[in-house]
């Protein structure tokens, strides 16, 4: 029926891009922009937790916020995407072993790790979508407290002490002058951080999720599978190449949102554009 309204050729495609494994590909572009805005949030919320520790009066927790910034930022990105995850999952099976496992299990449990079959956790891929989120939201992080301790640094003294003069805590001054001024410096960074974190995403699949990019991979590869509608070559080459359209249009869409905040951050303010 539908090859006779709208041609054999235009049918072919239309049931090959709706098959079952293309639906799932579509479905698969949630985990990346589910990784994408709560990673950025946790990388928001530790930048600042870091940017604050580094300006803190006490030693102790400059020197957390110091070496958080400085070890995190100079480990690479798919070491600690890999490391973080592996070792909060083995942390929890070293737990529950305390309490299930016996020594009759551990002697008769072959595998090096966890030490017995009972402490053995599986993970689905909404739990490594999480722990990925985590990932991202700790290592952008150190940039992102990079980029707010610099931009707290460039807002002018003089407004600080006017409004200490004007009677105001050091909690007000922090909270109304200090950062209220600081997203204007610290916007222009925090869009860079936000565009490596967006490309970052393509490392889902490393953590046994199935994004966009695996799909991407197994769709394209040489197949000859008729029951499932796929006989085609190596067309990887068309798959990667949607997908740089996509991340293309999620910059332009992000440049365009940044624009307009800082917009509208510098409102009020006498901060050349």
């Amino acid at each position: 029926m539908l090859a006779r309204l709208v041609g054999e050729d235009i049918a072919f495609w239309f049931g090959y891009f709706t098959n079952g494994r293309h639906m799932a590909w579509y479905t698969s572009f949630r985990f990346t922009i589910i990784a994408a805005l709560l990673g950025g949030v946790l990388a928001l919320v530790f930048g600042v937790l870091g940017a604050l520790l580094k300006r803190s009066r006490f030693l102790p927790a400059r020197l957390i916020g110091g070496v958080y910034t400085g070890v995190v930022r100079g480990v690479p990105d798919v070491l600690f995407f890999l490391f973080f995850p592996l070792v909060f999952i083995q942390g929890l099976e070293l737990v529950a072993a305390q309490f299930v496992c016996t020594p009759e299990s551990i002697e008769a449990y072959q595998s090096n790790w966890p030490p017995c079959r009972e402490a053995s956790l599986y993970f689905s891929t909404e739990q490594y979508l999480v722990l990925a989120c985590f990932a991202l939201g700790i290592v952008y992080g150190a940039f992102v407290a990079n980029v707010i301790h610099g931009a707290m640094r460039a807002v002018p003294s003089g407004q600080l002490e006017a409004a200490r003069a004007y009677g105001m805590s050091e909690g007000q001054v922090l909270m109304r002058i200090h950062i209220r001024q600081m997203w204007v410096y610290a916007l222009p960074g925090l869009s860079n951080v936000w565009m490596l974190l967006i490309k970052a995403t393509a490392l889902l699949s490393l953590l046994q999720i199935n994004d966009i990019v695996w799909w991407a991979g197994q769709l394209g590869a040489p197949n000859f599978l008729p029951q499932v509608g796929m006989v085609h070559g190596d067309w990887r080459w068309g798959y990667y190449t949607a997908l740089f359209v996509f991340y293309i249009l999620v910059t332009l869409l992000s440049e365009r949102f940044f624009r307009a905040v800082t917009k509208r951050a510098r409102r009020g303010m006498p901060v050349e554009s």
